[in-house]
């Protein structure tokens, strides 16, 4: 089968920054005291295994953090309270959160310092989300579809301020924020999705026209490589989002002679690699 493969796929800069704070902080390790990281660092499974036999402890709460140890704060970055805390506990603090996401992070606090009500679309139960949320100075309303939006969206004389979790899709974000222009009269619209995210899901539409098969190599729990799925999908092929080459099933291929690839942000080469050899053996 011939592979077309994307050249965007695999790490981001946010996420290779996060790993190699993370891998100096295990480098500079001491003696005593633990390196561990406020949730996990990325979504990738076997990033994150690999990460554990090295000794990293991913703990989930403050407070099971102790006297001595390093945490590393998660590429999707914390809420200003965990922040607080964390600086509160004394432990020392290395952070590795994205800077695409530390940038809207502090847009969102600016444009709402005067209690403006913010609009954001992402998914409410992302770590991402969470922290960006707790930026907002005012009431906030996480909506991920124009039904969601439709059913917090705030009197047409309130002041808004539209943003979205870094990693949403571009396209679908402009829709939303034409239809609230149309009525809402003083609205402020944050520019908050990286470029990579468009730049992938971009060339993930591109591929998807030319092949009548795509493969998404990423962890599931990862918000960018589902949207990746997604975006492929709706250019109306089969979509197969795989966590490894292992994953892939020769009859899903059958009668397909030209494969997409792609991967999310936070999948390893290695595993897009191997992907790529599986495909061009069946």
């Amino acid at each position: 089968m011939d592979v077309y493969r994307a050249k965007t796929a695999g790490f981001c800069m946010g996420v290779s920054l996060a790993l190699q704070k993370l891998n100096t902080a295990l480098e500079s390790a001491g003696p005593s005291g633990r390196i561990c990281t406020l949730g996990p660092i990325i979504h990738n499974p076997q990033v994150l295994a690999d990460y554990a036999a090295r000794g990293v402890v991913c703990v989930r709460d403050v407070a099971e953090l102790a006297a001595g140890d390093v945490v590393v704060i998660r590429a999707h970055g914390i809420t200003r309270e965990v922040e607080r805390d964390l600086h509160e506990s004394g432990v020392a603090i290395v952070d590795a959160t994205c800077p695409k996401v530390k940038k809207a992070q502090i847009a969102i606090g600016r444009a709402t310092a005067r209690g403006e009500c913010l609009l954001l679309f992402g998914e409410a139960d992302h770590p991402e989300v969470r922290g960006l949320v707790s930026y907002a100075c005012g009431p906030a309303h996480v909506f991920s579809n124009v039904d969601e939006l439709a059913a917090c969206a705030p009197p047409p004389e309130e002041s808004c301020v539209l943003a979205s979790q870094t990693t949403q899709d571009k396209e679908l974000f402009q829709d939303i924020e034409k239809s609230l222009r149309s009525r809402t009269r003083n609205l402020t619209v944050l520019s908050t999705i990286c470029d990579a995210t468009r730049e992938r899901q971009e060339e993930a539409r591109h591929i998807a026209s030319r092949v009548d098969v795509m493969v998404v190599v990423g962890g599931k729990q990862s918000g960018n490589t589902r949207r990746l799925a997604d975006v492929a999908s709706l250019c109306g092929i089969a979509t197969h989002l795989v966590e490894s080459a292992e994953d892939l099933r020769a009859e899903n291929f059958c009668k397909k002679t030209r494969a997409g690839l792609t991967a999310g942000a936070s999948t390893p080469k290695s595993l897009i690699d191997a992907a790529e050899v599986w495909l061009r053996a069946h």
